[in-house]
């Protein structure tokens, strides 16, 4: 299984430079180059602080009366957290590089509660060019109320992706589909336990 190691930090403000990087997503589901797409993680004594950084020379970002709207048609970055691998349930956070955050909770298979809120979740995004940038913290009591964060126990089971979209000349739009390992399912999905690997909180 999938294993990253998500480093303790005591600096403010954060310096990522001492996060692992992870450049390991991919289209597992068509033949395409993969612009690159960059996950970093850190810990304190009391919240997870996460970044994507990633290429996007096409941004798809729909305009729409909700989050939810603005979110499933737009390029985002995703990170699943499950307490354990039946995925039920587990907790979805997708985000824009606007900023838009839709978060929800699901059992497996895709039985969605949209209704759900991440009590405690900070997040910034910012576009320069042909980049953008998704930072966030969750509070890690967060975690261990969902029971993702077990009593006693440094790691957990989480998910980490990318979507990411383009126009096609004839003014439609195309899905991609980029997960940090490749599940070996026959179509585009995240929502199952092959997806999932362990992010591991280390000294």
């Amino acid at each position: 299984m999938k294993r990253y190691p998500v480093r303790h930090t005591s600096t403010s403000p954060l310096d990522w430079s001492v996060a692992e990087p992870l450049t390991d997503f991919t289209f597992p589901w068509e033949e395409r180059t993969a612009p690159l797409t960059e996950f970093r993680a850190l810990w304190d004594e009391t919240h997870l602080h996460f970044r994507f950084d990633c290429i996007d020379d096409d941004l798809v970002l729909p305009d729409g009366p909700t989050a939810k709207d603005r979110v499933l048609g737009s390029d985002r970055v995703e990170i699943f957290f499950a307490p354990d691998l039946s995925l039920k349930p587990y907790y979805c956070l997708e985000m824009s590089p606007r900023g838009d955050v839709l978060a929800y909770e699901a059992s497996f298979y895709r039985e969605m509660n949209w209704d759900w809120h991440c009590e405690g979740m900070e997040l910034t995004a910012h576009i320069e060019g042909n980049r953008y940038t998704v930072t966030g913290s969750l509070p890690l009591d967060t975690l261990r109320a969902l029971q993702v964060l077990k009593p006693g126990s440094a790691e957990f089971f989480a998910g980490l992706y990318r979507a990411e979209f383009h126009h096609r000349s004839d003014g439609t739009v195309h899905s991609g589909w980029m997960p940090w390992m490749n599940p070996q399912t026959e179509r585009p999905d995240f929502h199952v336990p092959a997806s999932f690997g362990v992010l591991e909180l280390v000294r």
